[in-house]
């Protein structure tokens, strides 16, 4: 089989709600970031032979295929085509996976996947709200209702019942979300990010433009007493919005390469797919899955928890990442080390390229090899990622 590779990674900064990306359709967003990696690889527009974009919230200014949308926004020509993936939060990893498979399989030779969400613009939950409101029902079907009869399928009460499984206290909970701010911090302070970024023109709270190239949503203020504070989403819970990964408006891609490509377009490598995969799992509980994902897709590659050097797992809630410190035996340190979702926000379809952006370049920063990124999707799934840094 062909291997893949990745040859350029970037994300816009994270924008708060209403924050500084507030201006920006989102078609223009996700061309601002295919235009970059076309600038950061020179690799001439026309031979990308597919755009596959991951978006959630596929309704309004993201609806009528984004992906699509944003290649006739960019510089691409009108000759490259695109699709749009929705697989919940997962989507850009799941694009990722798509374009890594047209490459291996020999059918394609340069891929970009990429991922966009304006939560500002979009809200989370549009596509079903708005169908209900005007009378074209809901997606839980009657089938569906016999085989999970009076359950509501819910994110927020899939992260209090995998607290609950894995014996996680609100202390743990919050000691993880303080940490996650810590090391944000230190990593924008530290120019960590200086490389992954694309630095746009946003808007400040009077609408002046100013440059947006630092995540919005980081609590540079942060104290554990202060997240201790926060009040609980539900009475007897143990998740706070604290704990909780934050709205955030964002895109993100990598352009995916083969062998040949990388010898046609003079191309150097940041990182090789080593494994890809994906799992099913109770859709209940839900957000369990990159536990059990994890589990068989380091079996499938022939390695172990300790191969793998450095870990994005997607803090959509904190019991998430805290749940599979605790079942895997990972190492903390080497988990999420620039922070996550908590700090730096989870523009959901964006959330996979992005994270990848940020494990090659952490991977790259420490002189590490193998790098895991895995994240809990609606519906419960998760998508598992081991790359090679070269």
């Amino acid at each position: 089989m062909a291997e893949a590779y990745i040859v350029a990674a970037t994300r816009t900064a994270g924008g708060r709600k209403g924050g500084r990306m507030r201006g920006w359709h989102p078609a223009d967003l996700g061309a601002s970031v295919l235009n970059e990696l076309v600038d950061r690889t020179g690799v001439d527009p026309a031979a990308i032979e597919d755009v596959v974009m991951g978006c959630v919230m596929q309704v309004g200014e993201q609806s009528t295929n984004i992906g699509r949308n944003a290649v006739l926004a960019s510089k691409l020509p009108e000759s490259v085509p695109a699709t749009s993936v929705d697989r919940q939060c997962g989507s850009s990893q799941q694009a990722l996976q798509f374009a890594a498979q047209a490459i291996m399989s020999g059918t394609m030779d340069v891929v970009i996947a990429s991922g966009v969400e304006s939560m500002t613009r979009v809200p989370m939950g549009l596509s079903v709200t708005l169908a209900a409101k005007e009378g074209f029902g809901v997606p839980k079907s009657p089938r569906m209702e016999e085989r999970y009869p009076n359950i509501q399928f819910s994110q927020f009460m899939g992260a209090e019942m995998v607290a609950e499984k894995y014996g996680l206290t609100k202390d743990q909970l919050d000691e993880f979300g303080f940490h996650s701010h810590q090391r944000a911090i230190a990593a924008t302070q530290g120019g960590a990010f200086k490389d992954e970024i694309l630095a746009l023109d946003g808007l400040d709270k009077e609408g002046a433009v100013v440059r947006h190239d630092s995540d919005e949503g980081i609590r540079y203020d942060v104290s554990l007493d202060g997240m201790r504070a926060v009040k609980l989403l539900q009475e007897g819970g143990r998740i706070t919005a604290a704990t909780s990964s934050q709205i955030c408006d964002g895109a993100s891609g990598v352009m995916i390469v083969s062998e040949r490509a990388l010898k046609e377009h003079n191309l150097t490598p940041l990182a090789r797919i080593h494994h890809l995969s994906l799992l099913g799992h109770d859709p209940v509980i839900m957000l369990e899955a990159p536990i059990p994902a994890t589990e068989r897709a380091l079996k499938r590659a022939g390695m172990s928890v300790d191969d793998i050097d450095l870990y994005e797992v997607n803090e959509a809630f904190a019991s998430v990442p805290v749940a599979f410190i605790q079942k895997l035996g990972t190492d903390p340190d080497r988990i999420n080390v620039n922070g996550g979702a908590i700090a730096l926000g989870h523009p959901l379809g964006a959330s996979g390229t992005k994270l990848m952006t940020t494990l090659v370049y952490a991977l790259k920063a420490r002189g590490k090899k193998y790098g895991l990124q895995t994240m809990c999707e609606g519906g419960g799934m998760a998508n598992v990622t081991i790359v090679e840094r070269l």
